[in-house]
C-alpha cells in the first residue's frame, strides 16, 4: 500500500525556489498496477523519485507498507529501498560487461543474499522474462528489448513489494514495447505485483488498472480502465 499526503517538492536554482509538486495526495492499493501520465515537466518523474526514496520531499508524507519514507534517515531509506522496492528505468542501467545472470544477481551480491538456491532462482527469472539460454551473454551484446527484460528480472530478484518503472518503453519500438508491457501485466496478474509506472505514452498507460493524470505538479484526474469514457478522458487530457 502506498499513501502520499500533501506532498510538495521544490528545487533550488541559484537563489530561486522552483516548486515542482504542489500538495499531491495519492493512494495506491497493494497489488494494483497504476500508470502516472502527464506532459513533460508535469512532475511525474519527480514523484516516482520520491516514491523510490531516491530524493526527499520538501513537505508532506510518503507511506509504503505503513512506513514513512520521509521520516527515515538516509541509511534507513537505503535499506528499505533495497528490501522493498524494485526499479526499472528507460535506459536499462545494466553493467555492460557483466552477463545476463550476473546483472540480475548484482543486488543479491550487494546485500549478501547469495544462497544455494540463488542460481535456480535466477535461472527461473531469466526464463520468466523470455531470455532462456542467454544466461551467460554479456549485456552489451543484447538488443534494447532484451536489456529491458534483464532490467525487469533484476528489479524482481529481491521480491520487492513495489515495482517502480520510469518510462520503461521509452527507448523501444512499438512491438518490443508491447512485449515489455505484457511482461509487466504478467507479473501483476500472476504475482499480484504492485506496479507504479510513469509514462507519456497512452498505449503503455492502457495496460494499467488506473491512470493518474498529472499536470503542473498536481493530480488532474484519476481514471480507471473500466470507465466507459476512458478513451475520451485520455484524448481530452493529452490534447
Amino acid at each position: 500500500m502506498i499513501k502520499v499526503s500533501k506532498l510538495t517538492k521544490d528545487f533550488l536554482q541559484g537563489q530561486e525556489r522552483t516548486p515542482v509538486l504542489h500538495g499531491v495526495n495519492l493512494h495506491i492499493e497493494e497489488g494494483e498496477f497504476v500508470a502516472i501520465m502527464g506532459p513533460s515537466g508535469s512532475g511525474k518523474s519527480t514523484l516516482l523519485q520520491l516514491l523510490g526514496g531516491l530524493d526527499e520531499p520538501t513537505n508532506g508524507d510518503i507511506q509504503i507498507n505503513h512506513k514513512y519514507l520521509n521520516k527515515m534517515k538516509e541509511k534507513e531509506r537505503t535499506i528499505f529501498r533495497r528490501k522493498n522496492l524494485g526499479f526499472v528505468f528507460q535506459n536499462y542501467q545494466l553493467l555492460p560487461t557483466l552477463t545476463v545472470e550476473e546483472n540480475i544477481a548484482f543486488p543479491l551480491h550487494a546485500d549478501g543474499k547469495i544462497t544455494n538456491q540463488t542460481s535456480k532462482m535466477i535461472d527461473d527469472l531469466i526464463h520468466s522474462v523470455g531470455l532462456k539460454g542467454l544466461n551467460r551473454k554479456r549485456a552489451n551484446l543484447l538488443s534494447g528489448g532484451q536489456q529491458q527484460r534483464v532490467a525487469i528480472a533484476r528489479a524482481l530478484v529481491n521480491n520487492p513489494t513495489v515495482l517502480l518503472a520510469d518510462e520503461p518503453t521509452g527507448n523501444l519500438d512499438r512491438v518490443t514495447a508491447e512485449e515489455i508491457l505484457a511482461l509487466f501485466s504478467k507479473f501483476h496478474r500472476e504475482n499480484k505485483q504492485t506496479i507504479v509506472m510513469v509514462t507519456h505514452d497512452i498505449f503503455a498507460a492502457g495496460f494499467a488498472d488506473r491512470i493518474i493524470l498529472f499536470r503542473d505538479g498536481v493530480v488532474d484526474q484519476v481514471i480507471s480502465r473500466k470507465d466507459s469514457d476512458y478513451a475520451k478522458y485520455l484524448a481530452n487530457f493529452m490534447a
